[in-house]
């Protein structure tokens, strides 16, 4: 079997040894007689595999031992309208940096809760830029600033931590987590969906510094509280258990890679190389977002005549380059080039363009 090189942003590929690793282990986990997937959360076998991935990204991240690590069901949406219940008092005022779609979808999450207030907002200018810092307006008495570190549709990325005073920074690292070391320290709060980076849907992973869970927030039911979370190990109810096995797995495999530090030179080539195709293209390609803001995870770009789209994108996957169709709220195309996605990948696609604008010139 030949696979494709998978460009998609969410769910994406995933690293090829992990998906070899779990179809070994599916029926028979460790000589146990039973997969993974069928045995008790709360069994000696997969708290192992609890611990170990804990422990594992602690080692990827650099995670302090002052931060608890919860693995959550719910997605990032979901950790959206949990932040506001945990950390913000009633009528409290919470910053938020609107830089693409997913900051917008944050804002709308929190807006029952709290007194949202748009400290920047990109979107008089196309989402194609980060609003200057000196121009944000940010509140005396926000309970957080909230941000969306690299945004998957708009292709926009932070590439330094934004320096808020002593209010807890609060950001959704979903598209860009563990795809370069970072200061975790400087964070209030980091939380991801699993599917881009990290692993497969259906678990994300919320990092949060631990006295912050002193606050009281809102009145809320306990399975919305991250401290009975953090409390129960993640497993106040039943976990995705498969998904944060396969999410583990990944783990393994960045650190035996040579962890984030190696990545970040591989994700730094890899869009080097696509941004060197579009940017060398005469206008046959091009990706509109300010160079020094440029996804390193998410590549959007258009065509000149969009005529070819169609033609690009059936040609594309005939040569083995599937899931190149930009968002809708968008349109073009994306290439998505997270961490499991190989440098062979990129190279493949980066000559397919080139070829493609030869023939189409």
């Amino acid at each position: 079997m030949s696979r494709a090189y998978n460009f998609s942003a969410g769910p994406a590929t995933l690293p090829e040894p992990v998906l070899q690793q779990a179809q070994a282990e599916m029926l028979d986990w460790h000589g146990v007689g039973a997969s993974i997937v069928e045995l008790s959360h709360r069994g000696p076998e997969f708290m192992q595999v609890a611990q170990e991935a804990e422990a594992d990204l602690r080692t990827l991240m650099s995670i302090p031992d002052d931060y608890a690590v919860l693995f959550l069901q719910g997605g990032a949406t979901t950790q959206q309208a949990l932040i506001a219940l945990n950390f913000a008092d009633p009528g409290q005022s919470a910053d938020y940096v609107i830089t693409g779609h997913w900051g917008k979808t944050a804002l709308k999450q929190v807006k029952p809760y709290v007194n949202a207030t748009v400290a920047a907002n990109g979107e008089a200018g196309g989402f194609r830029d980060i609003p200057a810092r000196g121009e944000w307006k940010l509140s005396d008495d926000a309970a957080y600033v909230h941000y969306t570190a690299n945004e998957t549709i708009h292709g926009v990325e932070f590439r330094d931590i934004p320096d808020v005073g002593s209010t807890p920074v609060f950001a959704d690292f979903s598209s860009s987590i563990a795809s370069e070391p970072l200061d975790v320290s400087r964070f209030g709060l980091i939380y991801a969906g699993a599917q881009k980076n990290l692993g497969p849907v259906g678990v994300a992973v919320v990092i949060v510094r631990r006295d912050l869970l002193e606050r009281a927030g809102q009145p809320r039911a306990e399975i919305l509280d991250y401290r009975a979370h953090v409390k129960g190990e993640s497993m106040l109810n039943t976990p995705p258990t498969w998904n944060w096995y396969l999410a583990g797995l990944v783990f393994k495999w960045m650190i035996k890679e040579g962890g984030v530090a190696e990545f970040a030179k591989r994700n730094a080539r890899k869009a080097a190389a696509l941004y060197e195709v579009i940017d060398g293209s005469g206008g046959f390609y091009r990706n509109e977002v300010a160079a020094p803001v440029r996804s390193r995870m998410n590549v959007p770009f258009f065509l000149h005549d969009e005529a070819l789209d169609k033609p690009f994108l059936k040609e594309a996957e005939a040569a083995g380059l599937i899931s190149l169709k930009g968002h809708r709220a968008l349109g073009g195309m994306r290439a998505s080039i997270y961490n499991a996605m190989p440098e062979e990948g990129v190279q493949a696609l980066a000559a397919f363009m080139r070829d493609f604008q030869q023939r189409n010139g």
